[in-house]
């Protein structure tokens, strides 16, 4: 009898940033768990450049079959998949890239090729706040999530995930806790799994 194999999943979290001394998103990644799954977890750098290239070395290195970056949305109070990354850098931060192609002449925008609904419809049902975000912005999750859909071969899903900050960073809000984060990112990619 043939032994079925696991999809591999790579799942990435950034660094803390901004002065922030957590990243919710690193915090969530780092405790997900998912049996179905072979699942590799990678810290990222927030750094434009930086982190792409880290990224793309680790698919070269473990082939995923799914490839789910999560980053931090300050002024979001839900998880929510990104539908689009678009072909431009704009960090609107001292010394960083203004008005810039990630990939000169590349393609204006990739659409992310995990499923995205499913993943909303998944998290909802595990009992966590989650909405479809149409663009993943032009700071560095963006910067990811193209550079990652734009080196990912036939049959390689990839995505992104921006979580909200979790209560002990905005006190006196009702955001997800650090454990619905968890919650929410094992739907998603039993969801990334199924689909």
């Amino acid at each position: 009898m043939e032994k079925i194999r696991k999809p591999r999943v790579l799942l990435t979290g950034f660094t803390p940033f901004g002065g922030e001394t957590v990243n919710p998103a690193l915090e969530a990644v780092n405790r997900v768990r998912c049996p179905e799954a072979e699942l590799r977890i990678l810290e990222v750098p927030t750094v434009f450049g930086d982190s792409a290239r880290l990224v793309t070395a680790e698919m070269d290195a473990f082939r995923p079959d799914v490839v789910l970056c999560v980053g931090q949305a300050a002024g979001r109070s839900a998880v929510t998949p990104e539908r689009v990354a678009i072909n431009v850098d704009d960090a609107r931060i001292p010394e960083q890239p203004v008005d810039a192609p990630i990939v000169p002449g590349g393609p204006a925008a990739y659409f992310a090729t995990v499923p995205v609904k499913d993943m909303v419809r998944a998290i909802r049902e595990a009992g966590v706040p989650s909405e479809l975000s149409n663009s993943a912005g032009t700071y560095v999750c963006n910067h990811l999530l193209y550079c990652v859909l734009h080196h990912a071969g036939p049959g390689v899903r990839a995505g992104f995930i921006h979580v909200p900050c979790i209560p002990e960073q905005t006190e006196g809000t009702d955001r997800p806790s650090l454990a619905q984060l968890v919650t929410a990112l094992e739907a998603a990619v039993s969801a990334c799994c199924k689909g």
